[in-house]
């Protein structure tokens, strides 16, 4: 076992983490669904979705045979919605494919829908006690650091070097234990900003450190300015209250969730709502205006609620539409904006 190894796992059994709920029990399942859920997201964040998810999807079986509402439903939140399609996806083929045992290998793992290489090599480490280097945001860090790995890790040549690194350190022995413990080395002391190198155990033959260039590394991403977009939720709400949404196409933002219909200009709305509209009373509302980010531009929602007499017959079965009671809406997936749209709906009644 090599140095590095043997003293992070030192410091690994004294001060690593060893209750998170996925550690307990521990099978393929709940390291894969920790897995998904920690990828860009913190752990405080992860442990409540994490503990709603085993309570109501307790093995991968009853996770397949779910209804995607359902899915997304308890995802509503955690963000990059992508990710619950793609776990919802892959359980069904572990299913299908495999009866319902994860693959012990690499490769089968990487048929998987939203398994890459990172978060198959920590399924066989954790779950399986197979070595398989992992390299998730903490462990890029503490690799380049430690290795003084120059460049910014979305790059080809950065990444080689840091995945070289990786399958260099990662022992034969405690496979599990080190993989956990390079994670929380990442995660609580070599942070971002203000690492704590006086407590590491990895300090003395960290090059940054020597350097006193810690802030440096990894190198960071080019920095670009986010486009600003704007679009208008168009909310049609009936005499008694509910309010008409869509479930969205399964490619593009929000993929799958339920959203009200949306309009770029604030007048104009899908064609099958034109009789609804021209139903409206007046005065149209304009709600307050929301702001979110996403990874690769900022959003402006502008909510315009429009209280229509009635509604025209059978918009219900039109592009999977339905009318939604804002105080109740429901076990079905919400983006964020609209969650917070309804809460003021809901007020508003």
């Amino acid at each position: 076992m090599t140095s590095f190894a043997s003293r992070l796992l030192d410091w690994f059994d004294l001060h690593g983490r060893h209750d998170l709920p996925w550690q307990k029990s521990k099978t393929a399942y709940r390291v894969w669904l920790s897995e998904i859920m920690l990828q860009q997201t913190q752990v405080q964040t992860v442990i409540p979705y994490f503990d709603r998810f085993l309570t109501r999807f307790p093995s991968v079986e009853d996770l397949a045979a779910a209804p995607e509402d359902d899915v997304l439903h308890l995802w509503t939140g955690l963000g990059y919605y992508a990710r619950a399609r793609n776990l919802h996806r892959a359980a069904k083929l572990v299913v299908s494919d495999f009866g319902g045992q994860f693959p012990q290998d690499l490769d089968g793992l990487l048929q998987l829908p939203g398994v890459g290489r990172s978060t198959a090599g920590a399924i066989l480490s954790l779950a399986m006690g197979i070595r398989a280097p992992i390299l998730d945001g903490n462990v890029k860090r503490v690799l380049a650091r430690h290795d003084v790995v120059s460049g910014w890790p979305g790059t080809t040549t950065t990444l080689n070097k840091l995945w070289a690194l990786a399958e260099e350190y990662t022992p034969t022995a405690r496979v599990a234990d080190y993989t956990q413990g390079i994670m929380d080395l990442g995660a609580t002391l070599c942070t971002r900003s203000a690492p704590g190198c006086q407590h590491c155990p990895l300090t003395n033959t960290c090059q940054a450190r020597s350097r006193c260039e810690q802030a440096h590394f990894p190198g960071k991403k080019p920095r670009k300015t986010l486009p600003e977009r704007e679009t208008y939720f168009v909310i049609f709400q009936r005499p008694d209250g509910t309010v008409l949404m869509e479930k969205r196409p399964e490619q593009g933002i929000w993929g799958g969730l339920w959203c009200f219909p949306e309009s770029q200009d604030g007048d104009a709305s899908p064609a099958h709502l034109a009789t609804m509209r021209a139903s409206a009373q007046e005065p149209t509302i304009y709600l307050d205006p929301i702001k979110h980010s996403f990874s690769h531009y900022r959003l402006t929602i502008r909510p315009i609620l429009l209280k229509i007499i009635r509604a025209s017959e059978g918009v219900a079965e039109v592009n999977s539409s339905q009318w939604i009671d804002p105080q109740t809406p429901g076990s079905i997936g919400l983006p964020v904006p609209v969650t917070q749209v309804l809460k003021t709906l809901a007020l508003l009644q």
